[in-house]
């Protein structure tokens, strides 16, 4: 991906079992110091994800590298940056506090 270009990414997920399975995906951004420069456009992890049993889905992640990342000079050896995702199954009727809010 070239700094300041956009990018289109896909993950696959898979529910192995016989229920419908409801969740939601954070994400992480390794090296960590990379994260401050991805930025996701669209992505499944803004909403939560039905999966029915068995359902294998390709889910979406449109991106961008901010063209800073090339000038830091902290960014300089950074060749590679991953992103990756862990799907939670979502338990009913419970909220997930939202950062610096009360």
């Amino acid at each position: 991906v070239v700094p300041g270009e956009t990018a289109l990414a896909f993950y696959k997920a898979k529910n192995p079992t016989d229920k419908p399975v409801i969740g939601i995906s954070t994400y992480n951004v390794i090296p960590f110091e990379a994260g401050q420069y991805f930025n996701k456009i669209q992505c499944f992890c803004f909403e939560e994800q039905r999966l029915n049993p068995q359902e294998e889905v390709d889910m979406p992640v449109f991106f961008y590298i901010d063209p800073e990342f090339v000038e830091d000079p902290k960014m300089a050896k950074v060749d590679l940056i991953t992103l990756s995702y862990t799907f939670f199954e979502a338990k009913e009727g419970q909220k997930l506090p939202l950062p610096g809010y009360q």
